[in-house]
């Protein structure tokens, strides 16, 4: 399951990749707390959307609290492992999960903007990224999927946070529910 000769038989599979802090929930400096963790609102609802679409989901996220001491590998899999059950009980499946737990400075190719994540889900899972997308809030979330092959992009640009006007995304957001005008299937 899931090594290359496998994942190869099968036909390409099209993705929604999706940034958790920012997307999936608010964006709390080093969450890793169940107890400080807040869905975004309508995410639910979007992703039920998405895979009604025929898209997989996979989450893609920058996790350095791991490498700056601020909590656990441990931490970071419990949150994880809950926020999965999440959306599980209500009936949407997560493909998979990548996250880099590097710092900004560290020498790796997952960590966004690089494009190590998207890359490894890529092969594991055999996904056409020209018909895939990502939603991040970050340009490091598209500049990512762009190294990657994915020009379907989506920045989500919320209300305190002012977006560089020389994004590269594709589209820009203010609202997550404004992505299921974007994506068909």
């Amino acid at each position: 399951y899931g090594n290359r000769l496998y994942s190869s038989y099968f036909m390409p599979i099209k993705t929604i990749f999706l940034d958790r802090d920012g997307v999936i929930n608010k964006d709390i400096n080093y969450l890793h707390k169940i107890n400080d963790f807040i869905f975004i609102d309508g995410i639910f609802d979007i992703c039920q959307c998405f895979r009604k679409l025929g898209y997989e989901l996979i989450v893609v996220t920058n996790q350095s609290g791991i490498y700056r001491n601020l909590f656990t590998e441990t931490d970071y899999q419990k949150l994880t492992y809950w926020m999965s059950n999440q959306f599980r009980d209500k009936g949407i499946n997560i493909l998979d999960i990548f996250h880099c737990p590097h710092g900004p400075k560290s020498n790796c190719s997952c960590r966004k903007p690089k494009s190590g994540m998207l890359i490894e889900a890529q092969i594991k899972y055999n996904i056409d990224m020209e018909n895939s997308w990502m939603i991040g809030d970050k340009e490091t979330d598209i500049l990512a999927a762009s190294q990657a092959g994915i020009k379907n992009t989506i920045l989500l640009n919320d209300s305190y946070r002012k977006i560089e006007s020389n994004s590269t995304a594709r589209f820009i957001i203010n609202s997550l529910t404004q992505s299921k005008g974007l994506i068909k299937n």
